[in-house]
């Protein structure tokens, strides 16, 4: 049965993209598990990361599950409707408050690299492989799953990996900005939560903030005085009082949150 499973430690949570017998391929089901997943954890508020990955160590996940894209995508309505529902999963993990991390093994491609691309950070081992190759299989990739990876690595690199079909190793996507960064394979597991429990031990509100201004100065927008008041909001929180405290007591803060 395929499956995005759902764990939890302390404060992070795991997804966990579960089809080993296909390398992860992603079906619909999985999209839109993915999606309702998302769709929880991001009114959490006691949760301060989550780590994305697939099972297993030989696949992140190796595209879509092409078999069903014969009856499932056959037509025009159909095409619409499952390439909206992948659009839907991703634009949950971008638009996630809680940082995201996707630690990658194997195989990452199509899909795969398309979820990968929307996580905040992404931990790489060094012999994962990174690519969309469909166009040896004759479609495009659907606009509303290339605004994420096109964000992340650009015009240039996007036009590389679409029209060459090439399959990128660990140190060239790290290269082009599609990694984070490469450690080797029998690190990579551990990295991903060592940078998760990093992340956590920060102020989880900051964080959001965080998120949330580097999406808003993309837009190329200037600011004006009510957003640039807005983002003096942590005077107001207990977490910054607890900060400021722990660094004068030389301690190690403890955050909640508010």
């Amino acid at each position: 049965m395929t499956t995005v499973d759902l764990t939890r430690t302390d404060e992070i949570v795991t997804l966990t993209l579960n089809n080993p017998g296909k390398l992860n391929a992603i079906n619909l089901g999985m999209w839109q598990q993915l999606a309702e997943n998302m769709a929880k954890i991001a009114v959490d508020r006691s949760i301060r990361c989550i780590v994305i990955r697939g099972a297993g160590q030989e696949a992140f996940a190796a595209g879509g599950d092409l078999e069903e894209f014969v009856t499932g995508r056959a037509t025009l309505e159909q095409a619409l409707h499952y390439h909206d529902q992948v659009a839907t999963a991703l634009n949950a993990i971008a638009d996630c408050p809680h940082p995201t991390v996707a630690l990658i093994q194997g195989a990452c491609i199509g899909g795969g690299l398309e979820i990968a691309g929307v996580c905040d950070l992404r931990i790489s081992g060094e012999s994962a492989r990174f690519g969309a190759p469909i166009n040896k299989l004759g479609f495009s990739m659907y606009p509303g799953e290339m605004e994420g990876l096109l964000k992340l690595a650009g015009a240039a690199v996007m036009k590389e990996i679409l029209l060459e079909g090439r399959i990128l190793t660990a140190t060239e996507a790290y290269e082009k900005g599609l990694v984070t960064r490469v450690v080797p394979d029998a690190q990579c597991e551990e990295e991903a939560y060592a940078t998760a429990r990093r992340i956590c031990a920060g102020a989880p509100l900051v964080a959001g903030w965080h998120k949330q201004w580097i999406r808003r100065l993309q837009s190329g927008r200037p600011l004006n005085d009510e957003e640039k008041a807005a983002s003096f909001a942590f005077l107001a929180t207990e977490d910054y009082q607890e900060g400021l405290a722990a660094f004068l007591e030389k301690r190690k803060p403890q955050f909640k949150a508010r």
